[in-house]
């Protein structure tokens, strides 16, 4: 492989890696807000060791989170300095106000919580995770504010003596509304995958009676959620669908392997065949969804992949513009199937516990529990992957090619140093990660507390360490 090929691998392997703790952190900590909150307001036990227990998973999740993410920065750098030489400008504006305001507010106060459980006052200590939870999604909206620019470029004017973007709105690229749908739906997204996975560790003790009380609530609690985002998801993934089809046909196209312009546009739920070619055979179709996903128009007209790469030619000049059809269309699909597997298995718990029941009976349920969580947040995988490798060959969409990106000075033995490097060390930390994870899971929350931490009457020479990291 030449050195494009292996940097666009070691950046889809350390992005897809970071991103797996991403979602998790971004739904988690309201999780733990709202369980302090609850405490907060009743005085209730339970919601005090569901703050601890999640409280712990959270940043275990966090600090991993924010080790694999800085390597992401450093890439711009060490393999697409090309790109980092054209966007430095733009890009850099809302990844500088990421770290400068939103990652210090986020670190800052969670900091403050970890170690203000009895030095600081009890309404201000439930301040700092609620601000910490804002910072979560302060960063994510600049992020994704940067992404979005490169998928649908705004607020820049080209430079004609050295050819780069050059900032002339930072409102534009902040308040764009690719970048707005972008956050709406990754937000629903993670509220999905952390509901699901609350409501998957607790229906996990559920079935060992343990913490039964205590876990019912985090059950009823992630379900909930989950049926709740699962419906946001929807509603924001087909909003963004409508914009994506007026900034990027092409990648819908590809998402659907539809070749022709074609009205009353059918969705296939499983194809056969060659789909990078016109040789695959849709065997599951659902009449003119497709059109509706496109234009709101069950009858709309889409665009076909023939018919753009013409058009792009046209406007471009010669080239290929077709993304990798095949990507394209199971990433859409795996997004939209094992996003709503959560959601489904959230209405079974919320059925199977009901009325305060809690059978113990039941294989597949047990079971479901130990892989449910890992649907969900695949498909924010696969639609990272999507939205990602939908609109190659673009970098910047319109402006730079991939392939005009990569440093032209790395070479091919640097690259695979680098990939191999990374990969070794990401997958030893896949195994703390895991490891951690389990073990503090497995323990489950402290079966004796301190009802108040913040009253000193019930503290003791020997005071209770709340966490141990």
């Amino acid at each position: 492989m030449d050195v494009l090929d292996l940097a666009r691998w070691q950046f889809g392997i350390t992005t897809v890696y970071h991103f797996f703790f991403v979602p998790i952190t971004l739904g988690l900590v309201w999780f733990v807000a709202g369980f302090q909150t609850a405490w907060y307001i009743t005085g209730k036990e339970k919601y005090l060791k569901l703050t601890k227990f999640f409280g712990k998973l959270f940043l275990i999740n966090f600090a991993m989170g924010v080790v694999t993410g800085i390597v992401q920065e450093f890439q711009f750098g060490m393999n697409w300095s090309e790109y980092s030489r054209f966007v430095g400008d733009v890009f850099g504006a809302p990844l500088a106000m990421e770290g400068l305001l939103a990652f210090f507010l986020e670190s800052t106060f969670l900091g403050l919580w970890i170690f203000g459980w009895d030095r600081l006052p009890k309404k201000l200590h439930l301040a700092t995770i609620w601000a910490a939870a804002v910072g979560t999604l302060l960063s994510a909206y600049f992020i994704l504010a940067a992404n979005s620019w490169m998928q649908h470029p705004v607020g820049y004017d080209i430079d004609p003596e050295t050819g780069r973007a050059v900032l002339n709105s930072i409102s534009a690229v902040l308040f764009q509304n690719t970048a707005v749908m972008a956050f709406l739906h990754t937000m629903t997204a993670s509220f999905l995958i952390a509901g699901t996975g609350v409501a998957v560790v607790g229906a996990w003790f559920m079935t060992k009676n343990r913490n039964v009380d205590v876990f019912r609530t985090a059950v009823k609690a992630g379900a909930v959620v989950t049926l709740i985002a699962a419906v946001g998801v929807s509603i924001t993934g087909d909003m963004f669908s409508k914009i994506m089809v007026e900034q990027q046909p092409m990648k819908m196209a590809a998402a659907e392997g539809l070749y022709e312009t074609t009205a009353n546009a059918p969705f296939s739920i499983l194809t056969i065949g060659d789909i990078s070619g016109d040789t695959a055979t849709p065997i599951i179709e659902i009449p003119g969804l497709l059109s509706f996903l496109s234009t709101g128009d069950f009858n709309g007209t889409v665009q076909g992949i023939n018919n753009l790469q013409a058009a792009y030619q046209s406007q471009y000049g010669p080239g290929d513009f077709i993304p990798y059809v095949p990507v394209s269309y199971w990433s859409f699909r795996l997004m939209i199937g094992l996003g709503m597997l959560g959601a489904a298995w959230a209405l079974w718990a919320l059925w199977r516990y009901r009325g305060g029941r809690n059978p113990q009976k039941g294989a597949v349920f047990k079971y479901s529990t130990y892989f449910v969580l890992l649907g969900p947040l695949l498909a924010a995988s696969f639609g990272w992957i999507f939205t990602e490798m939908g609109r190659q060959p673009w970098i910047v969409f319109g402006e730079q090619l991939t392939a005009d990106a990569v440093s032209p000075l790395t070479t091919a033995t640097e690259v695979w140093i680098s990939l191999i490097g990374f990969t070794l060390v990401y997958a030893i930390l896949a195994v703390i990660e895991v490891g951690l994870l389990l073990k503090y899971i497995k323990a489950g929350p402290p079966e004796e507390i301190i009802a108040d931490p913040y009253d000193d009457s019930q503290k003791t020479d020997d005071p209770q360490l709340y966490f141990a990291y």
